[in-house]
């Protein structure tokens, strides 16, 4: 007998069977549903497996299948054809599904918030049959977002339409980039609301007449955008805030709230971060701490559940972007032109392109780029994703800061890596030699020198040394030495620096490509004044492409960036611990030389190795580019500032090396540009000590730190310079907070004349003591 409470099932008649639906007739394959239930899913299934299976049969296998077993009114199915085999496609076909309530994609080759083809792929067969499932202009930005879920709300009504599009959507973008920027340094006291009741529910934009129609023409009245924003706070969320837009009724102008002194950043009209949010996130970066865990850590302890984690992450980057930052990047000590630099790659640091998005560059293309034009289109990119044009990689332009560049024009010749056959003499002296590329595998890590052997088809077991050692046989033959090469130095990305010898950032450089000698005379010949020394882990290989790039001017001279001519007796002299002075290294020379350096007068240009990398060259004549040779150096330059840079950064690589290209090196500029700041305060706030607090810190023209004391009210305001490592000279201030000092030296002579006499009046008296003290005793 049955059981009474057990379950009956019914067979699977003609009447009674799961749903499906054929895909490929050919092949067997069906979409049926998994289960009975009304909301079941369908699978992929084949019904017959054996028969003629060849790749003739693939010219009528459909691309992609709309689904309708399973479906609903809030769930959509598509079958993609997908030819390699995997567990998520046993029979050639992945299942996509795209739940219409919540704006979301669901593939199983990803996670729920990751992009892949198949996602895409579903997308364009939805758009080319059924567009009514797309309600909005949505762009989704699938490589920096991670498949972001937001839904941009939008409002509709006779007059008025938000969010805008085409060329009114370009115009706000455009207006709030200009007009709408924050300060680089926030008053403490718009960053400081603590409760609900100081936050304001109801956000309408200040501006009362059209911002572009002459004639101060009134904009309409204040229209509700959303009525269910959310404000984002370090104590959790406000929720209830209303949004409000306007619009001309001449023009169509639309403005938004975007009013920075209420202590708060509108991002998308739906999420409102305050400052005091947007600064905890900033000094995150700063920690090495990706914003999304930062974001769970304020989750954890709120216990509230914020909105999703890449509306909050580009909502930060939004507000980066309306920041004006002044991206100096410079140190006070070396100025503008630091006459001394090191030079290095951050390897580890990358982001993803493949190569076969790299755009051929335009017929006459010269490599100058315009560096605003590029940086100002990652801005407005961030500001409106998906709508300004992106960056074209043969206008990829580096930063270098506004008082360090000749002009906005600024060099970037990546295309020539490939473009161009190198000079027979560049060939020779630059080709990377076995050595040289056998140190930088063995910097490698264990795992990562296994993985090159198995890639290479040599057995991967052993220690370290060993695998070492089987990969240097390999490298004698030229085919394997090519391979190796490109697995070591053959991947896209990496950043180069130009640094001060207080390890203060000046240039950066994103590459594309593998590193060159061409990254970094790309930054020198777009400097200003040229560094008198350049300090560089393949000075040789600098020095010549330089020098053939430019052999009008040859960028570095004498003797190719030596410090003497080659020849036996200065060999010999150099290997017997031979000395070069440089004084006016420490002291600018009396006469400068004509288009001499403006610190040092001097017009010569050295390319010289680090500590470090000086045993890498087999080249006898490479002993003539050691820092030991120059006293004014010797023990006092830290050639590793570089690697201890990349040492701190390298703590960032878990989530810098997920971003698109574009919002790689957007966030990468912002933190290395905050990196400088903390380094530069810190320096000030040192100088500050040696002095009295009446005497105050000032920027000469070159950027460097001076003291210069105020003068009392009613006086004549001429500042009187302090000493500082370099002469004083008159000149602008790229500080706003510290004016520009004077030539005039008088006070400061007589302050030290008067320590001097104190010290030998203090002197005096301790010597009398101690006579007064031995008479009686």
């Amino acid at each position: 007998m049955r059981r009474r409470h057990s379950t009956v099932k019914e067979d699977i008649t003609a009447d009674h069977h799961l749903a499906c639906q054929p895909i490929e007739i050919e092949r067997g394959i069906f979409a049926v549903v998994k289960s009975f239930s009304s909301n079941s899913a369908p699978i992929h299934v084949q019904k017959r497996t054996s028969g003629k299976k060849t790749a003739a049969n693939a010219e009528g296998i459909p691309f992609s299948v709309d689904v309708v077993v399973g479906s609903s009114s809030s769930r959509r199915y598509v079958s993609i054809y997908e030819a390699n085999l995997s567990y998520y496609n046993k029979f050639g076909r992945v299942m996509v599904m795209f739940d219409t309530a919540n704006n979301t994609w669901h593939c199983h080759c990803v996670k729920a918030k990751q992009a892949c083809v198949h996602k895409a792929i579903a997308k364009w067969h939805f758009f080319q049959t059924r567009k009514e499932l797309f309600t909005g202009d949505e762009s989704e930005d699938t490589q920096d977002s991670q498949g972001s879920e937001d839904k941009v709300e939008t409002v509709t009504s006779s007059d008025f339409q938000y969010p805008p599009r085409g060329q009114d959507l370009g115009r706000i973008v455009r207006y709030i980039h200009n007009k709408k920027r924050l300060p680089a340094d926030l008053p403490a006291k718009v960053y400081g609301l603590t409760s609900e009741t100081e936050v304001p529910k109801h956000l309408m934009p200040k501006e009362c007449v059209c911002p572009e129609c002459p004639g101060d023409l009134p904009v309409g009245e204040p229209l509700i955008i959303s009525k269910s924003a959310k404000i984002i706070t370090v104590k959790g969320i406000i929720e209830g805030v209303t949004t409000y837009g306007k619009k001309c009724s001449r023009c169509g102008m639309m403005v938004r709230y975007q009013e920075w002194e209420d202590g708060l950043h509108n991002f998308n009209d739906k999420v409102i971060l305050t400052l005091h949010f947007c600064l905890y996130l900033r000094n995150c970066l700063q920690t090495h701490t990706a914003l999304g865990r930062a974001i769970e850590t304020w989750e954890l302890t709120s216990g509230q559940q914020y909105p999703n984690k890449n509306s909050l992450i580009h909502g930060y980057l939004h507000f980066e972007a309306l920041t004006d930052h002044d991206y100096n990047f410079s140190c006070v000590c070396c100025g503008h032109h630091p006459p001394v630099v090191v030079m290095d790659l951050h390897k580890s640091c990358v982001f993803s392109l493949a190569v076969s998005e790299l755009e051929d560059p335009p017929d006459g293309f010269d490599g100058e780029v315009d560096i605003d034009e590029f940086w100002d289109s990652l801005c407005l990119e961030r500001i409106a994703r998906g709508f300004v044009p992106k960056p074209t990689y043969h206008h990829w332009a580096p930063w270098i800061g506004p008082y360090t560049r000749k002009s906005n024009k600024v060099l970037n010749t990546e295309h020539e890596k490939v473009h161009t056959t190198r000079h027979p003499k560049e060939q020779t002296e630059t080709d990377v030699t076995e050595d040289r590329l056998l140190d930088e595998v063995s910097n490698l890590k264990v795992h990562a020198i296994r993985k090159l052997c198995r890639e290479c088809g040599i057995d991967s077991q052993g220690s370290k040394m060993e695998l070492v050692l089987r990969l240097r046989e390999e490298m004698k033959t030229r085919s394997k030495f090519d391979k190796i090469f490109q697995k070591v130095w053959g991947a896209s990305g990496g950043w180069a620096v130009v640094m001060c010898p207080c390890g203060q950032v000046v240039s950066l450089k994103f590459n594309i490509r593998a590193e060159s000698p061409r990254d970094f005379t790309d930054l020198l010949l777009s400097w200003k004044h040229m560094p008198n020394i350049c300090i560089y882990d393949f000075a040789r290989g600098l020095a010549v492409h330089a020098n053939l790039r430019e052999p009008e001017t040859m960028p570095f001279s004498p003797h190719e960036g030596r410090l003497l001519d080659p020849s036996h007796e200065n060999l010999q002299y150099a290997s017997n611990g031979g000395m070069v002075n440089l004084p006016w290294l420490n002291t600018k020379k009396t006469v400068p030389d004509p288009g001499g350096h403006p610190l040092t007068g001097s017009a010569d240009h050295y390319c010289l190795y680090d500590r470090f990398h000086e045993g890498n060259t087999k080249d006898p004549k490479d002993i003539l580019r050691r820092i030991k040779m120059v006293p004014e150096l010797a023990g006092r330059i830290n050639s590793q500032v570089a690697e201890q840079l990349f040492s701190t950064m390298k703590k960032n690589n878990y989530y810098m090396n997920m971003l698109s290209p574009s919002a790689h090196v957007f966030m990468m500029r912002n933190v290395i540009h905050n990196y400088n700041q903390r380094k530069n305060k810190k320096i000030k706030e040192e100088l500050k000590k040696l002095v009295t607090p009446e005497i105050q810190l000032c920027l000469n023209e070159h950027g460097q730190a001076e003291f210069c004391a105020s003068q009392p009210t009613g006086l004549s305001p001429d500042p009187v310079v302090a000493a500082s490592s370099q002469p004083a000279e008159t000149g602008f201030s790229s500080d706003p907070d510290l004016s520009p000092p004077s030539k005039r030296k008088e006070i400061f002579y007589i302050l030290c004349i008067v320590l001097v006499i104190v010290y030998i009046y203090s002197i005096t008296h301790f010597l009398s003591f101690l006579s007064h003290l031995f008479i009686l005793n």
